[in-house]
């Protein structure tokens, strides 16, 4: 079995905010893994074990560029918040998101190759890149990005440089800018609940599961008598359902009137919704962690060795 070390319940807390204690005995049952320790903590701690999972641990920007039915939506990463105000990294992001948008790059290596001048750097999108990483003294990449065209209307809403949204639709254009607003404040995982990732729910599944075999232990433990097979299924698929209904976008109560779902609200405005993309600055990502004792140490040590 590996060593659980302090750094691996340092990050599985930071991700959970479960005690630290738990935090080690999740792992310890989980062999080292972590994504496995996460689950332990879910059963066993239930909504408390995932209330810091949406915590953001990289700097950068998400920048878009809409003209007409055709756009992108483009994630830049920097390594600090400071660097991530710079004009020039914000400028070269922007271009990014522009060139997307006009060139429709297969990939993150396609769009490196494209043509971009910037602060005497170039002529290509790497070039740029490169020559602001000397210039800034800082590492930049460009994570991820997605375009739009030829299709239905797009509605675009940043909240800040940190979460961005593009919405796809047909109808009226107030209302996709409302969906667009509710999905960068609820942050769904898709369009409908037949559209989540199997993978997602297979992890609902087994949390629920694995919950309602601990209630039973508990309840037999207790004395009293344990749940038939047949209510332990109702409860898992119940919770399942649950799930896809809360992280799926047309099922969720609408921002703005929580007494209707997005998908009665944009009933009642004659629109439809193909899709969305949404972007948070740094999401599944980890922050390099800062020692600044250890530093300044290194920095001592090195000046006394020359």
């Amino acid at each position: 079995m590996p060593a659980i070390t302090a750094s691996m319940v340092a990050e599985l807390r930071a991700r959970t905010d479960a005690p630290m204690m738990e935090c080690k005995r999740a792992l310890t049952e989980a062999d080292g893994d972590s994504a496995r320790a996460e689950e332990i903590l879910r059963v066993k701690l239930g909504s408390k074990a995932s209330k810091a999972a949406a915590r953001i641990t990289a700097e950068g920007v998400v920048a878009a560029s809409i003209t007409g039915r055709t756009g992108a939506l483009v994630e830049v990463n920097c390594e600090t918040d400071f660097v991530s105000k710079n004009d020039a990294f914000l400028a070269f992001s922007h271009a990014v998101a522009a060139l997307v948008a006009e060139h429709d790059p297969a990939d993150v290596a396609a769009l490196a190759a494209l043509p971009l001048t910037q602060d005497g750097f170039g002529p290509t999108v790497e070039d740029v890149r490169k020559g602001l990483i000397g210039k800034i003294g800082e590492n930049m990449s460009v994570r991820r990005f997605k375009r739009y065209a030829g299709g239905g209307a797009l509605a675009c809403y940043l909240h800040g440089t940190r979460i961005g949204v593009v919405v796809e639709y047909t109808g009226d254009e107030v209302a996709a800018k409302d969906v667009a607003m509710h999905v960068a404040a609820m942050k769904p995982k898709a369009l409908a609940t037949s559209d989540v990732p199997v993978a997602l729910v297979e992890v609902e599944r087994r949390v629920a599961a694995e919950k309602a075999a601990e209630d039973s232990a508990a309840a037999v433990a207790a004395g009293k008598p344990a749940q038939s097979p047949e209510i332990v299924t109702r409860r898992v698929e119940g919770a399942v359902q649950k799930f896809l209904k809360e992280v799926s976008l047309l099922n969720q109560p609408f921002v703005k009137n929580d007494k209707q779902s997005v998908e009665q609200m944009l009933e009642d405005k004659a629109t439809q919704v193909a899709g969305f993309t949404l972007y948070v600055v740094g999401e599944g990502l980890e922050k390099r962690s800062e020692d600044f004792a250890a530093e300044v140490a290194a920095q001592v040590a090195a000046a006394k060795a020359q």
